[in-house]
């Protein structure tokens, strides 16, 4: 059975392998086709999708953004939007502004913490248009010695409601859709057990979401139990709902998690591709 990963990033956002080392990695692995959903960017689309041409792998443009629900963060996965659609770009523009002023505020923390880092410490190693994360915030402070471990970044110091944490601007889930549709794209809901919901208010959230226009929901996940993952299959065929499934594949910004089979468990078979594209052909 041919098997895909729907949720990868790159060294674009997050992630530390370029985007053409991606698709060569995913091909080795032997996958059919992966999803490069880089967190409000798609700068490395193109790359990838042109080095999937060339050795044989399908790459679907995609992106993911963080959104507000109700207060809450929680996840946008977009697939199959025009990527150079100029009304996306902008948007995406805005977010990476709002990003970079953000990024002053934590090393503005930071150096008061007695941790200084520049600009320039982030963005070591990516290119001009990397979208900066609070993942480039561990890797600096661990290459400066300030920490032991990427986690200690996170849990002492730039974790939400620690010292050196500042929230960033989000649109809302509904606006995130939005924009998604807007550049011809289908919009799903990523990892919806990672935020602390019980099975209920999965349900409620799901329920609501393709109320405003949800497509789907990423129902396979690299830790979603077996379990969790046959509730999420059910809400989606209960609401008509697109399943996906995806590793979130970020390289070594999370060690041992695997391209395509996450922890060793992952599975997703082709045919939730081909129903993303038939959903498109309708």
């Amino acid at each position: 059975m041919k098997q895909i990963d729907l949720h990868v990033h790159s060294n674009s956002s997050d992630g530390t392998l370029s985007p053409e080392e991606v698709v060569l990695l995913a091909k080795s692995k032997g996958l059919s086709a992966i999803a490069l959903t880089d967190h409000d960017t798609v700068s490395g689309v193109e790359t990838a999708i042109k080095k999937g041409k060339e050795i044989g792998l399908t790459v679907v443009p995609g992106i993911e953004f963080s959104a507000d629900y109700n207060g809450k963060e929680v996840h946008m996965l977009g697939y199959y939007m025009d990527y150079k659609n100029p009304k996306l770009l902008e948007k995406l523009n805005y977010l990476v502004e709002s990003r970079t002023k953000r990024n002053l505020q934590i090393i503005d923390k930071l150096a008061t913490l007695g941790m200084p880092l520049t600009f320039e410490d982030l963005g070591e190693g990516y290119g001009p248009d990397t979208v900066l994360t609070r993942a480039h915030f561990a890797a600096a402070l661990l290459k400066k010695g300030y920490i032991k471990t990427r986690d200690q970044a996170f849990n002492k110091y730039i974790g939400a409601g620690k010292p050196a944490y500042v929230a960033r601007e989000r649109f809302t889930t509904h606006e995130c859709m939005d924009m998604i549709h807007n550049a011809g794209g289908l919009a799903v809901l990523a990892h919806p057990k990672l935020y602390d919901f019980s099975n209920s208010e999965v349900t409620q959230v799901i329920k609501d979401l393709a109320s405003k226009g949800l497509d789907g929901v990423e129902c396979i996940y690299a830790t979603h139990t077996q379990n969790e993952t046959a509730h999420l299959l059910q809400v989606c065929k209960n609401l008509d709902l697109l399943s996906t499934g995806g590793s979130d594949f970020h390289g070594d910004n999370k060690p041992n998690l695997e391209l395509g089979s996450g922890y060793g468990h992952l599975q997703v078979p082709y045919d939730l591709l081909e129903g993303l594209q038939n959903k498109l052909k309708r």
